[in-house]
């Protein structure tokens, strides 16, 4: 292994950084006038420039003016609340995919149908999801009934005696017609219909109805479900449009950005939410359990 260094330039002194060239003004000397106490709030700024010199003074603000923002630490305020409520206490919530179904590995439109089924290899992935979090504390699992999400959670679920419940308001999104044709049979016979679908799901529609959009008021549902039930570690087992639509309902994001969110067969996505409802995503489309022995502890 070879290494090399690149050639540096020797730094100037920090006489030469400030010495001016003709023609060209010498930068401000800054005096500052600072008093901190307590802990640090908002902050007022002035500068006062006279001469060569700048005053800058810097002046904590009262309580009732400072500016109301979120902040990394706590993040209260830094987002909208997905429950419109206090809740008990804050929640940790584990989102994860169905494993390989039938009309996956067929590449089929799945919809709301139930008759995609989990493939063995599904029930693998599965299986790797209950190890991956058998290090985990659950209150509840939640998953939708239908058979390959519901089948998932089964397996995850295997041995525990925590409740698991089945929310339609986690089903996938209803895709009429199209439901259990091929990709390549619904482009051919319903181009200008299947493009819509691939390329603007937003705007989507059959006889009036949007699904893609209808997806984000049943998203909201199934998070005000969840969040509103005792307890502060939640499992949800699910299907992938509708898992685009919690986590783009929890990050504020428009049925516009439904493509812009994926989740793999088994993979896993974790928020965390506050007391007000506010979601922070702390991990998405997690997957490294399906290729190897990887455990959560989180």
């Amino acid at each position: 292994m070879v290494s090399a260094s690149l050639p540096t330039r020797p730094s100037p002194s920090p006489t030469a950084a400030f010495s001016p060239t003709p023609g060209r003004a010498r930068p401000p000397r800054l005096r500052s006038h600072a008093t901190a106490t307590g802990r640090l709030g908002a902050l007022s700024i002035k500068a006062t420039h006279s001469g060569g010199l700048s005053d800058v003074s810097v002046q904590s603000l009262p309580e009732n003016e400072r500016p109301v923002t979120g902040a990394a630490y706590s993040f209260t305020g830094a987002t909208t609340s997905l429950t419109n409520s206090i809740l008990t206490s804050s929640k940790k919530i584990t989102l994860v995919r169905h494993g390989l179904s039938s009309w996956n590995a067929e590449s089929r439109v799945q919809g709301s149908s139930n008759l995609s089924v989990l493939t063995e290899t599904g029930a693998k992935q599965a299986e790797k999801c209950r190890v991956a979090l058998a290090n985990m504390k659950f209150d509840v699992c939640f998953a939708s009934p239908i058979s390959r999400a519901k089948s998932t959670a089964e397996i995850i679920w295997q041995g525990k005696e925590e409740p698991l419940v089945f929310l339609d308001s986690l089903k996938e999104a209803h895709l009429f017609f199209l439901e259990g044709m091929t990709n390549a049979d619904a482009k051919k016979q319903y181009p200008e219909l299947y493009t819509k679908w691939r390329e603007d799901p937003a705007n989507f529609h059959v006889n009036g109805i949007y699904p893609i959009r209808e997806l984000w008021g049943t998203a909201r549902q199934a998070w005000e479900q969840i969040l509103l039930t005792p307890g502060e570690n939640f499992l949800v087992v699910t299907h992938k449009s509708i898992l685009r639509a919690l986590i783009c309902t929890a990050l504020g994001l428009p049925p516009e950005r439904f493509r812009a969110i994926d989740v793999n067969n088994g993979g896993m996505c974790v928020f965390t939410v506050n007391k007000q409802g506010e979601a922070m995503l702390q991990a998405l489309n997690m997957t490294a359990h399906m290729y190897s022995d990887h455990t959560y502890e989180y």
